[in-house]
């Protein structure tokens, strides 16, 4: 897609022009030389040294980098073994083996003990509502985790048990799931705005044995009355036969009722209240708030188990190779995969690429929009930033509530530096026009960043002239839930970017682009995009299913990781995401395509359905051609009303 037209020498960063085969011309944006001064990468020739030593000698590489962190004890074998192909055995990625650490010591107890980074500011919460806000230090942290995990300890849960988390975007998420953490149990975390029915399956997949849940919240306008749809899925649970013993509730709208203060970092009554935090916290207004129902036996109230806790609690020592998390994707047969992720290797690689790809230093405010209940808000809103001892934003509420400007007015609120939101956002944004944008400041932008799916080269450049007033880098980062964290990216001192794309890999990463015979392409191609080794944050399995992780990204192209997306690269190295492969179909002209493969029937639609991720549900179409309504579990599908068009427009076959 060529660009609109250009004029050099705008913004702080200098732009240059190229052509590819096609003739299509791409221009290019350097970083602007006063963010390289001070950058970690500060040019691409110091890119490419880190970058070939990462690839080349993995181990000394994320050795070095392993030792910035607490080991209980050290890894005294193989820093890294695996296997790739699946015609020699067992698919396998092992990163330090034998080593033990715990991940929530490295990212609350370190900062606070060793870095001496207690007072300062861990997450500012901002809610639904303008003027619902509060805020929470690493030492207020740790002390609220501990308490988790202390009474997570009084009823039951154990080292390898696994815990279903169902929660809004508040504190208590982050506390939950660190306080699972602490104890080497696994979090399954599932996106608040999924179903009953998608909260039960992913519950019975992991044999999940307590749920933590909050009464109701806020998204927006609508009313998410989050405690009934817990109980709906635990009456399903228990007619399959598998009864969940214990849910945790936080009293997140009923916070008032309680009357010992409204912070969610602190949720009351605590044994010595932190009265700065509760006085900083504005009055919520007046909001309906429902009847929560209530199952004697099986309930509990989060501010009574926390309330009588222990404010220490000592970490389960825990080997690099334990898993750490699960965290369901779509699969292509309707059920989701329960991706596992493991302590030591994500570590690593979240902390690491968080520092590089948002160029972090001491003084940012870092604000990733996502949702926890995604990938994005594992890596980038939780253990990432908090690796780092960064300050962060967490947001309950959505970009238009109550108004379009929502977001730019948080960026000035707390002074944000460094942004993280989707694609999908941007373009929604842009369809209101620059002033929404333009009457705030935003003068403390300093890097941009896109995820979630490849942005278009128009949306890029608003986000980049309008947003960043064309001085902040935008970092596309290419990335999948399944690979822990970014895969292609900018760094922002020294890639010069083009617009849609993700550019070059980052440390430790090496892709590659094959042809329909597995054979690897070289120079200016388009093809499979594959990884040829490991990285520290791969996942290592599909929860109880290794054969389907083995089928789904290894068969295909033994000896390489597959990542079932299609990838051009263009004269200058850099690499385009093209979509999911077998989502494509070239039918522009008969000559290209052999009659018998020609479609019987081209359907148009306004859309496909589609994750909030941007992959296309190819099974939900299948479905749609085949006139059979029973699609399995939609809670993904971005927007349902796109299902209902495409079946009432549907083609009239004649089989």
């Amino acid at each position: 897609m060529g660009l609109p037209e250009e004029r050099s020498g705008t913004g702080s960063g200098s732009g240059s022009e190229s052509r590819s085969r096609s003739g299509e011309r791409t221009r290019s944006w350097s970083p602007p030389p006063e963010l390289s001064r001070i950058a970690h990468v500060p040019s691409m020739a110091r890119y490419r040294e880190l970058h070939g030593r990462s690839v080349l000698e993995p181990r000394e590489f994320w050795g070095d980098i392993a030792k910035e962190f607490f080991w209980k004890t050290p890894c005294s074998g193989p820093f890294l073994q695996y296997n790739f192909d699946v015609t020699k055995g067992k698919i396998f990625i092992e990163w330090m083996k034998g080593a033990t650490t715990n991940i929530c010591y490295n990212v609350l107890d370190r900062n606070v003990n060793e870095k001496k980074l207690g007072d300062r500011v861990a997450f500012y919460w901002e809610g639904n509502e303008p003027g619902e806000a509060t805020q929470i230090t690493y030492r207020e942290l740790l002390t609220q985790v501990c308490r988790c995990a202390n009474a997570l300890r009084k009823q039951g849960i154990r080292k390898g048990d696994r815990v279903s988390i169902y929660m809004p975007m508040i504190l208590e998420l982050v506390v939950a799931m660190l306080a699972c953490a602490r104890l080497g149990a696994l979090h399954s975390i599932v996106f608040a705005g999924f179903s009953a029915e998608s909260l039960c399956e992913r519950i019975l997949d992991s044999s999940c044995t307590l749920l933590i849940t909050a009464d109701a919240f806020y998204r927006g306008e609508k009313l998410v009355n989050l405690k009934e749809l817990v109980d709906e899925a635990l009456h399903k649970c228990q007619e399959k036969g598998f009864p969940v013993k214990r849910c945790i509730v936080v009293k997140h709208l009923g916070r008032a009722e309680l009357g010992t203060g409204d912070s969610p970092g602190h949720s009351p009554p605590l044994k010595r209240p932190c009265q700065d935090l509760q006085d900083k916290t504005k009055e919520k207004p007046m909001s309906k708030r429902p009847q929560i129902p209530w199952n004697q036996g099986v309930d509990l109230w989060w501010h009574e188990i926390l309330g009588d806790a222990g404010e220490e609690c000592e970490p389960e020592w825990c080997d690099a190779e334990d898993p750490l998390f699960i965290l369901y994707t779509s699969g292509s047969t309707g059920k989701p995969k329960g991706v596992v992720h493991t302590i030591g290797g994500y570590m690593l690689y979240t902390a690491t690429s968080f520092k590089y790809v948002f160029d972090f230093h001491e003084d940012d405010v870092f604000w990733c929009t996502a949702d926890i209940g995604w990938i994005t808000g594992h890596s980038y809103v939780t253990y990432g930033p908090l690796a780092n001892g960064a300050t962060s934003v967490l947001f309950e509420g959505i970009p238009t509530y109550p108004d379009v400007s929502r977001l730019w007015n948080i960026v000035d609120k707390y002074k944000v530096t460094k942004f993280y939101t989707a694609p999908t956002a941007i373009r929604l944004l842009m369809k209101f026009g620059d002033e929404p944008v333009t009457k705030y400041s935003r003068a403390s932008l300093q890097v941009l960043g896109t995820v979630g799916e490849p942005i278009n080269p128009e949306a890029w450049l608003w986000y980049y002239r309008v947003v960043g007033d064309q001085r902040c880098p935008v970092v596309d980062t290419f990335w999948q839930t399944e690979t822990g964290g970014h895969m292609l990216t900018p760094l922002p001192g020294a890639t010069p970017m083009k617009p849609g794309s993700a550019t070059f890999p980052f440390f430790g990463v090496a892709p590659a682009i094959l042809n329909e015979s597995g054979e690897e392409l070289e120079g200016e191609a388009e093809g499979y995009l594959v990884f040829k080794q490991p990285w520290p944050g791969i996942m290592r399995t599909v929860y109880g299913n290794h054969e389907r992780f083995e089928a789904t990204y290894f068969r295909k192209f033994p000896g390489y990781y597959v990542t079932g997306d299609g990838c051009r690269r263009d004269k200058d190295g850099y690499y385009w995401i093209t979509g999911r492969i077998d989502d494509m179909l070239n039918v522009s002209v008969r000559e290209k395509i052999s009659p018998i493969a020609t479609p019987d029937y081209i359907q148009n639609a306004p859309g496909l359905p589609k994750t909030r991720s941007g992959k296309i549900m190819r099974r939900v179409l299948r479905k749609i051609a085949q006139n059979d309504h029973d699609l399995g579990d939609t809670s993904t599908v971005a927007d349902q009303s796109v299902i209902g068009h495409l079946f009432s427009h549907r083609c009239q076959t004649v089989l």
